[in-house]
């Protein structure tokens, strides 16, 4: 069944590959940097990390920003308004090209949060974080999953509680949707902590 559900989202997400310059888009980030910082490593712990994210991911998601259909933010859908084809491959290849922001050290095992990332949830229909983000959270750029360790717990359960409640709709099937609708609050919290601790097993 899990290998099902990848091959059925592959087909509807595989996504193009971004071919930006990075240095044009080093020029081009000046105004991002002020969120996401100079080398893509954010501050605000309500803003992605973008470095080490697959530029084709970042493209898509840029798009989803410009057209407003199924992404939508104060901050960011004025600032993507002017930008092209070739601005947002620039910029999304810049940010893929830098190092990896640093974890923080492993935590005390999480059963919870390890049982939903890598066995799901059967009685709730839920199924493993794994199936599509991979064993190290890294996902899968071919198939247009993104990665998702590296994060900051808060901008985590921000998507989350997006998907969940509707106003992020840029997942193929509902997959994130209906996964979100099933997770509890405390759910969403551990994930969330598990996902950034996760990162420190990728060094």
């Amino acid at each position: 069944m899990k290998l099902l559900i990848c091959c059925i989202l592959l087909s509807f997400s595989l996504p193009g590959f971004a071919k930006g310059d990075p240095k044009a888009g080093q020029n081009k980030a000046l105004v991002c940097s002020a969120c996401h910082g100079a080398d893509g490593h954010s501050t605000n712990p309500q803003w992605p990390n973008l470095a080490g994210q697959y530029a084709s991911y970042l493209v898509q998601q840029l798009h989803y920003y410009q057209s407003g259909d199924k992404r939508s933010s104060p901050i960011m859908s004025p600032l993507v308004t002017n930008l092209n084809q070739q601005d947002m491959e620039d910029l999304a290849e810049f940010y893929a090209q830098k190092p990896l922001p640093p974890s923080p050290p492993a935590k005390t095992p999480m059963p919870r949060a390890e049982q939903l990332y890598r066995q799901g949830d059967l009685d709730l229909h839920i199924p493993a974080c794994i199936t599509c983000h991979g064993p190290d959270g890294r996902g899968a750029e071919q198939a247009g999953f993104p990665m998702i360790s590296h994060q900051q717990p808060e901008y985590i359960i921000q998507q989350l509680q997006a998907f969940k409640v509707g106003t992020r709709s840029t997942d193929p099937l509902k997959i994130m949707r209906t996964i979100s609708e099933k997770l509890t609050p405390e759910d969403m919290q551990a994930l969330a902590e598990y996902l950034t601790h996760l990162g420190a097993s990728q060094k």
